[in-house]
């Protein structure tokens, strides 16, 4: 542990974070790509602010980094898609084209090259990419036959199978499966080779792995569009699409009320004759569940596209890099990934890769519809394709020419109640002892989902003293003022919790939450029973691969705290969330 002493503030925070925060410090004066959350620093409040606190005012900042525009997906499995071929047959060719166009659907494969290897056995990262992968596809030629390391392969594969339900698909390339099932001629010489040298019941085993995948439903390549391989390659990736369709698709919480109904109604203006570029439109007040409807929504059409593009938080995205930043994501998505150097070439290229593709695109939170023209234009995307757009502004779907613009308002009564006692009881009713006072709770919050969420969190497992005295604090709050109810949460922390939560709306949304907690240790949070109170309390979530995620209302809640300590003189806040305010603040040296 290290700490450097200067003036007002220490630095406090583990020396192997030493340079990548003194990097990020050094960035608020030359501005760099950090895909981070947000140009800001952390200052913690001093002695004054808090007279039981154990130090002194500290300044740091995030170390480490997440690189958005990673894979999102579930990390179980290290590939999604082995492939096992003979490489004298289709490594140049079917095999190459296959892959290619796999990856350039998104999808994480593994190629092998069995020639390219020496020994006898499967080794252990070889068998680890088979049995870790959720498809296998052996692409089974004529030469297939006399590789040992591809019999070896489909042997294992077909175990994956069996044990794990692994899904294997067969491509039979210029052979038939009555080939495969009953091998005669040059096939039939291949096994028998193998008799020379193998033992009996490795070839028995070989033998049985060849009937087995022959009975496999899966393509022949010669009955595919009369042989030509870019149909049954396409084919082939849609199929894998399909069955990794749960893989690719988006996180949405299994306690939703309400959302079929909406589901339904968006679906059934649909029109599936429609020889056009649908934009739909979802728009409503913060907090009121765009964002999970849209998801929902995507998740729906997915099946239905063999490329799909989600650019999440775009409002807050351009804030952070600008509209450079989205288009990237947008491109990125359905091919390889790319600089954008201005606006002009990132419309040329979303135009370039969008053109001959029907996609499905999902752009969440727009704010401002001067970025769309940047984005979204009818003319740049294939026939069939649907573009979804979620925004607090009405007019923003207007100037994009929406085709349907559906506004999602407050919940009824009866859904309120539902999703509040899920929330707070685990169960779609409240107990008849809390009965009358979560009915209440529920009627103060104007039906508005994540304060239902957050209070209901809030309260499960709280007593009745708790009770009476959060629906007394709900009372005095007016409905339009959502942030205040939501504050609600906020004041039943404890001072460190808070410090958690405001450096977590402030500096560490999207950031992986062992990058904090180094600092958060340091200052005596105990974070890890912060967060989890935080989680708990639905305050923030935390995705499959550990990143903190914060709602945007419940980050300005936080934002505003630290706006508050002192409206008119950022040099006095704990925090500085505005890269121009911390940048004003460190070249003139204030209250630093």
């Amino acid at each position: 542990m290290m700490s450097i002493q200067s003036r007002k503030w220490k630095m406090v925070f583990p020396f192997s974070s030493f340079l990548s925060n003194s990097f990020l410090f050094f960035s608020l004066h030359f501005p760099l790509n950090l895909n981070c959350q947000s140009n800001c620093i952390r200052k913690k409040p001093t002695h004054s602010e808090d007279p039981n606190s154990g130090v002194s005012s500290s300044l740091t900042a995030p170390h480490g980094g997440d690189h958005e525009g990673g894979d999102k997906r579930p990390k179980g499995n290290t590939y999604e898609v082995f492939l096992s071929f003979r490489g004298i047959d289709t490594r140049k060719n079917f095999t190459d084209y296959l892959y290619t166009s796999l990856i350039d659907a998104g999808i994480h494969v593994f190629r092998d090259d069995n020639e390219l290897r020496v020994g006898e056995e499967i080794g252990p990262e070889l068998l680890r990419n088979i049995t870790q992968s959720t498809i296998s596809i052996p692409i089974i030629s004529e030469n297939y036959f006399s590789s040992k390391w591809c019999l070896r392969e489909l042997v294992q594969m077909l175990k994956c199978k069996r044990s794990k339900e692994q899904i294997v698909l067969p491509i039979f390339y210029k052979v038939e499966p009555s080939q495969v099932r009953h091998p005669t001629g040059r096939l039939r010489e291949a096994i028998d080779a193998h008799k020379k040298n193998m033992e009996e019941m490795v070839v028995k085993e070989w033998e049985e792995a060849l009937k087995e995948v022959s009975s496999l439903k899966g393509w022949e390549s010669e009955k595919i569009d009369n042989g030509h391989e870019g149909a049954l390659v396409k084919i082939v990736v849609t199929k894998v699409l399909s069955e990794l369709k749960g893989t690719f698709q988006l996180i949405v919480s299994q306690q939703l009320v309400g959302i079929d109904d909406h589901i339904e109604h968006i679906m059934s203006l649909i029109d599936a004759k429609f020889n056009g570029i649908w934009i739909i439109g979802i728009y409503g007040m913060g907090g009121i569940g765009k964002t999970t409807l849209a998801k929902a929504l995507y998740n729906k059409f997915f099946g239905q596209f063999e490329h799909h593009s989600f650019v999440a938080d775009c409002r807050e995205a351009y804030q952070r890099e600008g509209i450079k930043c989205l288009q990237k994501q947008l491109i990125s998505s359905v091919g390889s990934p790319c600089d954008v150097s201005n606006v002009d070439e990132g419309i040329r290229l979303i135009k370039s890769q969008f053109a001959h593709k029907k996609a499905l695109i999902f752009l969440d939170d727009i704010d401002d519809s001067a970025h769309l023209k940047y984005l979204v234009d009818r003319n740049w995307f294939k026939v069939g394709s649907i573009v979804i757009i979620t925004t607090r502004n009405k007019d923003v779907l207007g100037q994009a020419s929406a085709d349907h613009m559906y506004q999602l308002n407050e919940l009824s009564l009866d859904q309120s109640l539902i999703l509040f006692s899920r929330h707070a009881f685990q169960k779609d009713s409240p107990p008849s002892d809390y009965e009358d006072i979560s009915c209440d709770v529920v009627s103060t919050t104007g039906g508005l989902p994540l304060a239902l969420e957050a209070v209901g969190s809030f309260l499960c497992r709280k007593g009745e003293n708790v009770w009476k005295d959060t629906l007394k604090k709900l009372k005095k709050v007016p409905h339009e003022k959502v942030r205040e109810k939501l504050k609600i949460s906020y004041e039943a922390l404890d001072y460190d919790e808070q410090q958690i939560f405001l450096d977590i709306a402030c500096l560490f949304i999207g950031s992986r939450k062992q990058n904090p907690t180094y600092m958060w240790d340091a200052c005596d949070f105990f974070p890890e029973k912060g967060i989890e109170v935080l989680s708990l309390m639905s305050l923030i979530k935390i995705d499959e691969i550990g990143r903190l995620l914060m709602h945007d209302q419940l980050r300005d809640l936080g934002r505003e705290i630290v706006r508050l300590e002192n409206p008119k003189e950022p040099q006095e806040h704990s925090r500085l969330c505005i890269y121009e305010e911390a940048l004003d603040v460190l070249d003139n040296n204030e209250g630093w």
